[in-house]
């Protein structure tokens, strides 16, 4: 069953569509252009409970957007000249695109990569170095995992019992639901006991679940060196930065862009925060990939990008490609930038 959250957003996509409204605002609501963010790219295992859909798109979907963005008269761009785009650099008058890869995940390499070959579209992979270490956990994975093996959950967070049946898709659905936001909103370590304590109770092996959803070293060092790649660095461990003291949060940032140097012979300057919202990224951390000396970062705070952000290179937005929402018309509403225009009160920058 779909969240009060995910029917609000439908429902403004299908207002926005049957209006044309985001048409008439698109000149002044659409900026230079965005960021778009994918993580998962592969085909629908056509699963009844799928917790974590919204990070997946089919290939098919990529491939048919690439050639709709290029149709409308969008320009893709590597992230390099999408800065320089920002900065003021030449321009040819047309909107821009920058495509981010987050993660780390296999499917980028098994199945996005060929149509992004196909299509000549430039990209950026956002690499975790615990993935490819195997030493860092895919929490919403392994709950996933986890829920579709159980048939009951009993687990307890943050001094609360949950107790709940799952034995049907709507139940493990909302069994998922009720215990991720119940831990999104405490710390880390409790995050990951709980996913713990779940993977346990299923019998899921989480570093054979890493192992299998994520590139290894060999690979990346493979996509570093490939003409239409940028690597950027995204975490030693995919911690929300924000709740770590500022000691850790600094590691977490320098030793990732260390260990894929290390890994790949190239050093990233690009930056991504994990989780990426409000709660997992501020000011402190904005100003910690500054002092670092990443030439940019982004979060996942929905936003265009405007002028101004040439001031803000350390907190840029993107635009999520969401895969509960795989429609090119959906697309085409995001891309003129009127629903985050209403949903940030006109405020170009949240930095």
């Amino acid at each position: 069953m779909a969240s009060w959250r995910e029917r609000a957003i439908g429902a403004g996509m299908r207002l926005f569509q049957a209006s044309g409204a985001h048409r008439l605002a698109a000149p002044f609501t659409r900026g230079l252009g965005a960021i778009l963010m994918f993580h998962r790219v592969r085909p629908n295992p056509g699963e009844a409970f799928a917790p974590n859909a919204g990070l997946e798109i089919t290939p098919d979907f990529l491939d048919n957007l690439l050639g709709h963005l290029r149709a409308r008269g969008y320009e893709i761009l590597s992230l390099d000249a999408a800065l320089g785009r920002l900065r003021g650099e030449e321009s040819t008058g047309r909107p821009f695109v920058a495509l981010t890869f987050d993660d780390g995940y296999r499917d980028l390499v098994e199945h996005a990569l060929p149509i992004l070959e196909r299509r000549r579209a430039p990209f950026t992979a956002y690499v975790t170095a615990g993935f490819a270490d195997r030493a860092a956990r895919l929490w919403w994975l392994e709950m996933e995992q986890a829920m579709r093996r159980l048939s009951r959950v009993e687990i307890d967070v943050g001094g609360r019992r949950i107790m709940r049946d799952c034995a049907t898709a709507a139940e493990k659905s909302a069994a998922f639901g009720e215990i991720y936001w119940a831990i999104r909103d405490g710390g880390e370590a409790q995050l990951l006991e709980v996913a713990a304590a779940l993977t346990a109770q299923a019998g899921v092996d989480s570093q054979a679940l890493t192992a299998e959803a994520c590139l290894d070293w060999g690979a990346i060092a493979g996509l570093a060196r490939h003409e239409l790649a940028t690597i950027g660095a995204h975490s030693l461990t995919h911690p929300r930065l924000a709740k770590l003291d500022e000691g850790a949060a600094r590691r977490e940032m320098a030793e990732s862009r260390d260990r894929i140097a290390q890994e790949t012979g190239v050093t990233p300057t690009h930056f991504c925060y994990p989780v990426g919202d409000a709660t997992s990224a501020g000011a402190r951390e904005f100003r910690l990939a500054a002092t670092l000396g990443f030439e940019s970062a982004v979060t996942t705070r929905p936003g265009m990008i405007f002028p101004e952000h040439r001031r803000h290179l350390h907190a840029l937005p993107r635009l999520s490609v969401n895969g509960k929402h795989q429609s090119l018309a959906a697309l085409d509403v995001l891309l003129s930038g009127a629903p985050f225009a209403l949903m940030n009160r006109g405020r170009r920058v949240a930095a």
